[in-house]
């Protein structure tokens, strides 16, 4: 073990950044300021890049700053800020967990569900069959864990877990994926260059997925269709609330900082990106067929058990 790791624990610098700092001082550079560097500054907190690096961390709570930093092109001085200052967020080993909720925001989810356990007759109602639920997630070309690689943020009050972390290639892809209690509805990859935002969740997304909800409804079509997603700003922009009034769609968002009762989070990315980690893909196209394979290989009774167990956590939350 390096004399650096002996006296400086969890705490000390990798051996990167200490042979780096040797080469440095090597050529009489002795400065601990960043060099200058190419990309947004680090003054690019905004509510878009606040919303970006909280669905990264959402989708992966081992999300280091590197990756970070390598999917938004933002500084680590606004990385440092978006995740301390206005996640709330601190880093030990397992993963990434919310601050202590405040006690408006514990209400809310206390009320979301004592209002669905009662609308929908806690998951025994019939009118379960009428909410789809969808989200996006990040997808990568090669998915595995690594156990120096575990740390992660969490609150002060919660204990420190312990779990393998995984680390990402580069290529990567996004996909959103919808789906019933009845099963899947669709799955939309995000084209290469694009962008998560309101217009393409209204021009590219959602209509796909409406087309195929109708063909799974019939004659139903989106009559009476509810509308389950997460609080993205994409999600509750003007022109996405907009597009679902005018398909007749009731909306139906899960409450904030609760990934623990969205079915996406607790069920499904869960389950596909374990069928796909410790698999190596060249390019998009191996990785999104052996995603939509994965998918594919789900059973009805999975789709029905994560909606009971979806109504279940309600249940514990609301004790």
């Amino acid at each position: 073990m390096p004399v650096w790791c002996k006296h400086g624990g969890e705490q000390a610098p990798s051996d990167h950044t200490v042979f780096n700092w040797f080469h440095e001082f090597q050529r009489d550079n002795f400065s601990v300021q960043d060099a200058p560097r190419s990309g947004r500054p680090s003054t690019s907190v905004n509510g878009q890049t606040i919303d970006a690096v909280r669905k990264i961390i959402e989708d992966d709570p081992h999300s280091t700053y590197q990756q970070i930093e390598n999917i938004l092109g933002i500084s680590s001085t606004a990385i440092n800020s978006i995740i301390h200052e206005y996640l709330n967020l601190r880093k030990v080993c397992a993963r990434w967990v919310p601050h202590k909720l405040p006690d408006d925001q514990k209400q809310l989810r206390i009320q979301y569900c004592h209002h669905s356990l009662k609308r929908f007759e806690e998951g025994q109602s019939r009118c379960v069959f009428d909410i789809i639920t969808g989200d996006e997630s990040w997808f990568y070309h090669y998915d595995h864990e690594l156990k120096e690689q575990s740390k992660v943020w969490i609150s002060k009050t919660d204990p420190r877990p312990t779990k393998i972390h995984r680390t990402k290639s580069a290529g990567k892809r996004m996909v959103a994926i919808f789906f019933m209690k009845s099963g899947l509805i669709k799955s939309v990859p995000l084209e290469t260059g694009a962008t998560v935002n309101a217009s393409w969740h209204v021009n590219t997304c959602l209509p796909q997925v409406f087309k195929a909800v109708s063909e799974r409804r019939g004659t139903r079509g989106l009559r009476g269709l509810i509308f389950h997603d997460d609080n993205a700003r994409s999600h509750r922009a003007w022109i996405t609330n907009e597009f679902l009034l005018e398909n007749h769609v009731e909306q139906y968002p899960n409450p904030p900082y609760s990934p623990d009762i969205s079915p996406c989070k607790f069920f499904l990315f869960l389950k596909l990106k374990n069928q796909l980690r410790g698999i190596r893909f060249n390019d998009d196209n191996e990785m999104l067929t052996a995603l939509q394979q994965a998918i594919d290989s789900l059973m009805k009774e999975d789709f029905k058990n994560c909606f009971e167990d979806w109504f279940i956590r309600h249940r514990i939350l609301h004790v």
